[in-house]
């Protein structure tokens, strides 16, 4: 199928895709910084910088695809290794407009995907001059990532929170809840999606904390989102995984947040919930098979179990065999030896054919595994 399968990147997602991989006996190559990523113990596993340019070139001049599961790499090497008849997928250029929000933006602008109204900014005296849009989010252009680079601006005296780097000022949006569509699009040009996810997120880490699928959505609504998400990786012609994160406003229409290249968070519940996972599709894509089923095979929630506040060092799982005695409930740890507040440990899938019977367990499940040291 592949002589070597190169992953930038080996934390939990790393993980996750190579856990799929196994199944067609792929033979994997993962780069990562750290000595204990979850990865670590999986595949030809070497220790190196993703966004070091030496590293990268090196360690892909070994592979014959290459792909990403963070998108903070060097798309310099990646450009070179491609030019070098590397496979690699989702394409460098594609990688690099992501890894800036503010060329997201202007590439929804240009593009006519509907996103919140926004302006650039290069410091934070910028921000200070559009008290007029206020409120509105501030976001780092580059770097921001699982809620860090993220600041909410409600008035005049939150100017100090500003970044000063380069950045953007979008419009607050009054939304109804959050969804998130995952797509994929292989070489051939064939496109698959995923029904759209209804997110909820922990009020102050701003990380989600857990979703529902398919969400509780107007039929019409959710149409749309898949639509926009089709709109989306077609006009990048990106070939791999793309999540397509999401606003519902109050009135029902969808507004683009941030994309990811990559299998994403909101996907989890995708290994037991859906025909085809989200880690099966992107390899599917990426090595230009033919794309997989996204039916739905029931309702499912994930939680992500993530470091209790309070708590660094050793991890230990409390309320373990309470959860694992449930029926449809299905625990992935990601092989972090050490928590620490809000680290993501691992998450819980659950998966029930009534909606109520699904949120109880779901609750449940949060209310009861805790990631302790």
């Amino acid at each position: 199928m592949v002589k070597q399968l190169g992953v930038l990147g080996g934390g939990q997602l790393g993980r996750m895709l190579v856990q799929a991989g196994l199944d067609w006996n792929i033979p994997f190559a993962i780069l990562d910084p750290d000595a204990h990523a979850p990865c670590a113990s999986l595949g030809s596993f070497q220790q190196g910088k993703l966004t070091d340019y030496d590293t990268v070139f090196q360690f892909g001049q070994n592979c014959e695809v290459l792909t990403i599961e963070i998108e903070n790499v060097n798309t310099h090497a990646l450009s070179d290794l491609e030019a070098a008849g590397v496979r690699v997928f989702p394409q460098p250029h594609i990688i690099a407009l992501i890894q800036d929000k503010r060329e997201q933006k202007k590439f929804y602008h240009e593009r006519g995907i509907p996103t919140a109204e926004f302006h650039l900014t290069q410091n934070r005296k910028d921000v200070e001059g559009l008290g007029h849009f206020l409120p509105a989010v501030n976001k780092l252009g580059r770097e921001g990532y699982d809620g860090r680079g993220v600041q909410i601006l409600r008035s005049p005296a939150d100017f100090p929170k500003a970044f000063d780097a380069p950045g953007l000022v979008e419009k607050l949006v009054d939304f109804k809840t959050e969804v998130a569509v995952i797509v994929a699009r292989n070489p051939a040009g064939e496109i698959t999606s995923f029904p759209a996810v209804e997110m909820v997120f922990h009020p102050t880490a701003n990380l989600v904390e857990y979703l529902f699928s398919p969400a509780q959505i107007p039929a019409r609504v959710a149409q749309q989102a898949d639509a926009i998400a089709r709109q989306v990786i077609e006009a990048l012609g990106m070939v791999g995984l793309l999540a397509v994160e999401m606003f519902v406003t109050q009135d029902h229409q969808l507004l683009v947040n941030e994309i990811a290249p990559r299998p994403h968070n909101s996907g989890h519940q995708t290994i037991e919930g859906n025909r085809t996972s989200q880690y099966h599709q992107h390899l599917r894509a990426i090595l230009n098979l033919p794309l997989g089923s996204t039916e739905t095979r029931e309702p499912s929630a994930m939680v992500n179990l993530l470091g209790e506040p309070g708590y660094e060092g050793e991890a230990r799982y409390e309320g373990l065999a309470d959860v694992l005695a449930m029926p449809g409930v299905y625990v992935h740890l990601y092989g972090k030896k050490y928590t620490k507040p809000f680290r993501k440990m691992g998450h819980v899938t659950i998966t029930d054919p009534a909606l109520e019977s699904l949120k109880k367990k779901a609750t449940f499940v949060k209310q009861t595994l805790r990631v302790i040291a």
